[in-house]
């Protein structure tokens, strides 16, 4: 049996069933392991105290709980300032440009797998371990790989598409080779409290899980009323900001139409809603940003691959050309209805995740 007592992990705890069963495992298998459970930002909520969906104090009791039971030091890491001068604002800024973000990947590439990273390298741990549902393995050159999990309805691979060779050589998944079932029946062979517990599945730093009103009082401007369009320039009515729509969006727009109306495009340039019929949303190529390549090789040709463009989304054939600037184009075999700028595309060989990348267009639904 191989002796992993002299490698020091640091687990990102947080309460939930899957940090822990990650924790437990690790302990069993002999690592010397540290749980660490960040203290992120959130709002003041109506009941007052400001505590963030994914580090609330019956949360933190809990990691503390399961960290005393399994014999591991724990301590909490203060990360609220630099989450709101990252995540929140970002989360605002994005909206202000008229786009729908992921925060949740921007943690990872920002947060979990850089701040929080960097303090688990400074207490001398070799991995930081996650309860992400992902794999990472090593290729024949011995880079490293992100590939999906053995649960496919859990699998979180997408919103770690961020990650590149320094982060994954650090980085642990002890969960991503079960099913969330097999994880809740892990938790209750090791006695875990957290065995059934419920996933959190909203926005982690708004109280109430109400995105538009988060940005009502935290970024007013954001919510001035504008025109409604088709893509002819025709005004067919008024909308209440921006921010409350996005593409692929029929109901809510007040519209009265002989067919159905959809949001086509978002123009915060000229505040413009722009709505169509079916036929008119989406289309079948795309161009993305900020594109991060797993392996940190950067493709020098095309290639046909297969590429997520939301998280829940069924990944679909395409060709992708690699562009200066750290962007690339896609190109699907059929036209997609929810192109949406702001969310990841992400591109996979089978299993594996080669890349993604910010969608910036179509902006106005051409």
């Amino acid at each position: 049996m191989t002796d992993n007592s002299n490698i020091r992990v640091v687990v990102a705890m947080s309460g939930g069933v899957d940090s822990s069963v990650a924790a437990a495992l690790l302990v069993e298998q002999g690592y010397d392991v540290v749980g660490m459970m960040m203290r992120l930002w959130s709002e003041e909520t109506v009941a007052g105290g400001a505590h963030n969906r994914c580090c609330t104090p019956d949360q933190m009791s809990d990691a503390r709980r399961i960290a005393a039971q399994l014999g591991i030091p724990f301590y909490v890491l203060d990360t609220k300032d630099v989450f709101r001068n990252t995540i929140v604002e970002f989360f605002v800024e994005q909206h202000r440009q008229g786009v729908t973000p992921n925060p949740c990947m921007e943690c990872n590439r920002q947060i979990r797998f850089r701040y929080l990273l960097q303090n688990a390298l400074a207490l001398d741990a070799q991995y930081l371990a996650t309860g992400h549902y992902a794999q990472v393995s090593q290729a024949a050159d011995g880079r490293y790989q992100l590939k999906k999990s053995a649960d496919a309805f859990k699998d979180q691979s997408y919103v770690l598409s961020v990650l590149g060779q320094e982060q994954l050589s650090h980085a642990l998944f002890p969960v991503g080779g079960y099913t969330k079932p097999e994880v809740r029946q892990i938790a209750a062979r090791f006695g875990l409290p957290t065995a059934s517990k419920q996933d959190s599945q909203d926005l982690c730093f708004i109280g109430d899980n109400n995105y538009r009103r988060f940005l009502t009082d935290h970024a007013p401007d954001v919510m001035v009323h504008g025109s409604i369009v088709r893509k002819n320039g025709e005004v067919v009515g008024e909308h209440a900001g921006l921010v409350n729509y996005t593409i692929g969006q029929r109901k809510g727009l007040g519209l009265s139409s002989h067919e159905p109306l959809y949001v086509i495009g978002i123009n915060p340039q000229q505040n413009i809603l722009v709505v169509g019929t079916a036929d008119e949303l989406g289309g079948a190529s795309l161009t993305a940003k900020r594109v991060n390549w797993v392996s940190d090789v950067i493709p020098t040709e095309p290639f046909r691959a297969e590429v997520k463009i939301r998280y829940k989304a069924t990944p679909v054939p395409a060709l992708i050309v690699p562009l200066p600037d750290a962007r690339m184009a896609i190109t699907f075999d059929g036209a997609l209805r929810d192109i949406t700028p702001g969310q990841a595309a992400v591109v996979y060989d089978g299993d594996t995740v080669l890349g993604g990348g910010v969608i910036e267009r179509p902006l106005s639904g051409e």
